[in-house]
């Protein structure tokens, strides 16, 4: 009998577990979610707490003084797709694009505020809440030989940073 109600016992433990890693993207009592003008809300008790705009999106191909092939081209695939897709964003500053060489001490403090450790592709978001988000993109690094699959995907990712996700 004691058995039993320890095996119910550690049941409904690992049963409770698992449902608590079932719950919605909640941070505290703040969830976020598409408002239906594509920009992002934030919901508390499912109340519009306000609409985040994205102001400005800046992509930035950190590199090397001495580049590889492959960090060449995650840079020139990148700066050839937002040409191609954002001409108009980049025309009007919503969007910045920049080779940065991590090695030069002109480079130190932006490198700092990104964090910056080698040769990559990073997005930082501006918020017009003020907020600063820089997320870096690995994945990148594995489209580099194919150019359509490499653009159509930063370009999906482009346009969900401008949409506020």
């Amino acid at each position: 009998m004691k058995l039993i109600n320890r095996t119910i016992i550690i049941l409904f433990l690992f049963v409770t577990v698992i449902l608590a890693g079932c719950s919605p993207n909640v941070k505290g009592d703040v969830t976020e979610d598409i408002c239906s003008d594509s920009t992002v809300c934030r919901l508390e008790n499912n109340n519009v707490l306000a609409k985040i705009n994205i102001d400005k999106l800046e992509i930035y191909h950190f590199h090397g003084t001495n580049q590889c092939t492959s960090c060449i081209a995650v840079g020139d695939l990148a700066e050839e797709t937002v040409n191609t897709y954002f001409a108009n964003e980049l025309k009007s500053g919503k969007i910045v694009f920049n080779h940065i060489n991590g090695d030069l001490p002109k480079n130190k403090e932006l490198v700092s505020k990104y964090g910056v450790t080698g040769s990559s592709l990073w997005l930082g978001t501006y918020s017009e809440d003020g907020k600063f988000k820089a997320e870096e993109n690995v994945n990148v690094w594995y489209k580099i030989k194919d150019k359509q699959s490499y653009m159509t995907y930063l370009k999906g990712v482009i346009e969900q940073k401008l949409a506020g996700k």
